[in-house]
């Protein structure tokens, strides 16, 4: 089994919801690139930031090393 990332879902869920096209979420989880390209496209007019929000809800996000996000809180 792959070893689990220290961040949490709950966190990324919220800033995912709430600032999604800011990509907060992904500088949380060290995804830095890629949230500076979220910020300039507005979370890509929102498709983006829909699926990072489904694949945190699922448990498939990961962070920046590869591992998946597994604990809530």
């Amino acid at each position: 089994m792959s070893e689990s990332s220290e961040k949490k879902i709950l966190p990324a869920f919220m800033m995912c919801f709430f600032v999604g096209f800011l990509g907060i979420h992904r500088f949380y989880v060290g995804k830095t690139g890629s949230g500076i390209a979220q910020i300039l496209t507005l979370g890509g007019l929102g498709i983006w930031v829909l699926i990072d929000w489904i694949m945190i809800m699922c448990g498939s996000f990961k962070d920046s090393e590869g591992k998946p996000l597994t604990e809530w809180t």
